[in-house]
């Protein structure tokens, strides 16, 4: 790895050569796995401990973030439609008018938390919550319920060409789900949250497979490619597992492949994927002290979120900036634009560029690590605060801080950020009946070991 800046003739010396330089026996540069066993925990901490565990410090700055947080998904949303940014400028007039359906989830969902917390007022988030629910059901096009992932803000037409999106739009009805219960007085956000929920055709989108397609295309038909690996997509599989009208199979829950990774003796079901996968399945359903016959979820997680940490450990032998005081790797902007990358293992190339959704996504796994990360990026890195809060990814070294705020990447910093000081989203979340009914139909049950597990 070659310091900024370096000479290009230099670079390309290295680059040419047809072998790597000699190295001297016992000097082999170590594999990730063998680096990561230096960053062996210390066992004691109960794996589940509670959510208690944020300092009076971390608590002001998660309060200060969700505000701000809550900001950006009023302020970037189309006051007509509801429907919001997919991203904004953190300076300045947001001018595109790139809604994502991903993103407007998170926003229902943000204007609950508004209105509970009093970010904004109560009056104004159930209006901007109804009207985005009326215009979804009413005016945004769809096919058999599903809509596009990338529309419109002000017409709700596909742009780009994006796919009609499964887990999209499960993303989308995440969030309707939790606004029909939080606003359950408001009768008619009721009855268009319900609606919207049994318009959406599982059925259909599983295209006479055993696993749900990842999309659909009026010129080319179904993707090749199923949601068959275990990722952020459990919700969606409840959801339409739990569906009034068009129900998939309880069997396409056990059909899921959940391949085991083994990073530094820390074993957890996960795809090759970054850490939001991890998160985004958390963000809403309330996985906390139960298990079906694979795993517990929630400490499957919390695993997952440790191995990251130690991962991200050994990536700071090459970033020396990366240490137990700042780390975290997911999917984000980079200074070559939008990357997915992370690990373990290694992907995506990382060049040293820090995360702040990835430790905030996880806040519930590891409270006082992750908090303790998003206080010491606001304490030394005064860049990467915003008006709405954190910028999407940074790379201390470049001095690079990203222009733009991501809705998604906000939205899952916004939504575990209460879970860990409430369960708010949780506890809400979980009175649809079609979820807790779903969880029983896949036979999810209490877990006697749940704070058993030490990590």
């Amino acid at each position: 790895m070659f310091a900024l800046g370096a000479p290009a003739a230099l670079a390309a010396g290295f680059q040419n050569q047809t072998q790597a330089p000699p190295v001297k026996p016992g000097q082999e540069p170590k594999t990730e796995q063998q680096a990561a066993q230096q960053y062996k925990p210390t066992l004691g901490n109960f794996i589940n401990r509670p959510l208690t565990q944020v300092s009076s410090a971390a608590d002001q700055l998660l309060d200060d973030l969700e505000g701000r947080a809550c900001d950006f998904f009023y302020q970037e949303a189309s006051p007509n439609t509801g429907l919001v940014r997919d991203r904004a400028t953190a300076v300045g007039q947001s001018l595109s008018r790139v809604a994502s359906i991903a993103a407007t989830g998170f926003g229902l969902s943000a204007m609950c938390i508004a209105a509970k917390r009093n970010y904004l007022s109560p009056a104004l988030c159930e209006a901007r919550v109804e009207k985005t629910l009326a215009f979804l059901l009413e005016e945004c096009p769809h096919e058999h319920g599903f809509l596009y992932h990338f529309i419109d803000m002000e017409s709700g037409q596909r742009m780009f060409g994006s796919e009609l999106s499964s887990i999209d739009t499960a993303l989308l009805l995440s969030g309707v789900l939790l606004a029909r219960q939080y606003f359950a007085h408001n009768e008619r956000i009721s009855a268009l949250a319900t609606t919207f929920y049994r318009r959406v055709d599982w059925q259909w989108m599983l295209n006479g497979g055993t696993t749900l397609s990842m999309g659909w295309l009026p010129d080319q038909g179904f993707l090749q490619h199923r949601w068959d690996i275990y990722s952020e997509l459990m919700t969606m599989y409840l959801m339409a597992i739990g569906s009034p009208t068009h129900p998939i199979p309880a069997d396409t829950w056990n059909a899921l492949q959940r391949p085991v990774v083994n990073f530094g003796g820390i074993q957890y079901i996960s795809g090759v994927a970054p850490l939001f996968i991890h998160q985004y399945a958390h963000a809403w359903c309330d996985y906390r002290g139960v298990r079906d016959l694979h795993t517990n979820y929630f400490s499957n997680s919390i695993a997952a979120t440790r191995a990251h940490q130690v991962w991200c450990m050994v990536l700071g032998q090459k970033f020396n900036w990366i240490d137990q005081d700042l780390w975290g790797i997911s999917a984000s902007d980079s200074r070559t634009g939008y990357r997915v990358w992370g690990g373990p293992p290694a992907m995506g190339d990382p060049d040293g560029t820090v995360v702040p959704c990835a430790p905030a996504g996880s806040l519930p796994f590891l409270p006082a690590e992750c908090s303790h990360v998003l206080l010491n990026i606001k304490d030394k890195y005064p860049k990467a605060w915003t008006r709405y809060g954190f910028v999407d990814a940074f790379n201390p070294k470049a001095n690079w801080y990203a222009t733009d705020i991501l809705g998604i990447d906000q939205g899952i910093s916004l939504i575990m950020a209460e879970n860990v000081r409430t369960g708010f989203c949780w506890e809400w979340f979980m009175k649809n009946a079609e979820i807790v009914h779903a969880m029983n139909e896949v036979q999810f049950h209490p877990d006697p070991e749940a704070n058993s597990q030490i990590l």
